[in-house]
């Protein structure tokens, strides 16, 4: 029941946030899309699985360009981030666990990706820059531990890359469908087969934690 409702929201998000983030990238151009990943990787809840492919649907058409798009969406992520890790390193977990529904973060989760991170180090950091919704939330935990600064950009980096270009260049083939109906459905399951990534690492967090 749980997945099936789950699955519902990640249905919603793509459906509902594609029109109107569509709007305002279109308004607002390079902008909007570096706002946009900013909130995105400092865990407020935009969905970069809509943002990156419309950028690259963007950079198709011809109003991006895809090189311009890639730097703009890699630089506000790695902005983003620090803003994350400096919040961990600085004010400390006890501060952040009392505002965690800013983020929308729930304390269970946040515990899990600490113990995580402690298990792990590096390599938590970056393979969650690959997973959706956790991708944001370990520069938390990486600012707690202060790591130090030159593994944690690197690994970050690595992981941003690989997500930015996966789903810019997702969305930059998709368009040439032209096919809005396709579009939609291509976005459906994309955000399923997210969502199936995202509820695989939740469940190995548990058993680990």
């Amino acid at each position: 029941m749980f997945y099936l409702s789950a699955t519902a929201n990640i249905m919603a998000i793509f459906t509902n946030s594609y029109a109107a983030i569509s709007a305002l990238m279109k308004v607002h151009g390079y902008l909007a899309l570096f706002g946009l990943m900013l909130l995105e990787s400092s865990s407020i809840p935009v969905p970069s699985e809509v943002v990156l492919p419309l950028a690259g649907a963007l950079s198709a058409s011809g109003t991006f360009n895809f090189a311009i798009a890639f730097l703009i969406s890699i630089v506000a992520s790695m902005i983003g981030l620090t803003i994350d890790y400096f919040i961990g390193f600085f004010i400390g977990k006890e501060v952040v666990y009392r505002h965690l529904q800013v983020f929308r973060i729930r304390k269970e989760q946040l515990d899990n990706f600490d113990r995580w991170f402690e298990r792990n180090g590096v390599a938590a950091v970056f393979l969650s820059r690959l997973l959706p919704v956790l991708r944001t939330v370990m520069s938390f935990p990486a600012g707690f531990a202060k790591m130090p600064l030159k593994k944690f950009y690197a690994y970050s980096l690595a992981g941003v890359v690989i997500w930015d270009l996966v789903l810019m260049s997702f969305g930059y083939y998709l368009i040439k469908v032209n096919n809005a109906v396709v579009t939609m459905a291509a976005l459906g399951v994309f955000g399923i087969v997210l969502y199936v990534v995202y509820a695989y690492a939740v469940r190995k967090l548990r058993k680990k934690g």
